[in-house]
């Protein structure tokens, strides 16, 4: 099994960017956090980051057929990008969506999410916890499946 770990615009920016709201963490100890998750599940896992909109869909679509579960935090994407919810609906990978921040609290355009409507579940609101838990839940589904 294969999970593709995939972050949006600014993520790579962890520990620098508005601290109070993201957390201390940089985007490194993120991954490795990650990599730790799956390791423990026996899941071979790889990460993608990019700032751009084309790019993320270009990876979605590299996806097909070498991926069996995608994590997403699509950032700033989740509220304006129809792009990338649609090219999740094409290679029907199950992906879940991860925000680290509880979009649902904060201002009033961040409270719509394109992408939820495509993903098996969303989670909000718990930092670097809601990876690990979005890597387990997307395990146990495909167990499952």
């Amino acid at each position: 099994m294969k999970f593709l770990i995939m972050n949006g615009p600014n993520l790579n920016l962890l520990g620098l960017r508005e601290p109070d709201i993201y957390g201390k963490e940089d985007y490194n100890a993120l991954l490795a956090r990650c990599q730790r998750v799956c390791a423990l599940l026996g899941v071979e896992m790889e990460s993608f980051q990019s700032n751009h909109e084309g790019a993320l869909v270009d990876r979605i679509q590299e996806a097909m057929g070498e991926i069996d579960g995608i994590v997403l935090n699509p950032a700033a994407y989740t509220h304006t990008s129809v792009a990338i919810p649609d090219a999740l609906k094409a290679v029907q990978i199950p992906c879940v969506e991860v925000h680290l921040s509880d979009i649902n609290s904060r201002e009033a355009f961040r409270r719509h999410s394109f992408v939820s409507p495509v993903a098996i579940k969303t989670i909000c609101g718990k930092g670097f916890d809601g990876y690990e838990e979005a890597l387990r839940f997307l395990y146990d589904w495909l167990q499952k499946a």
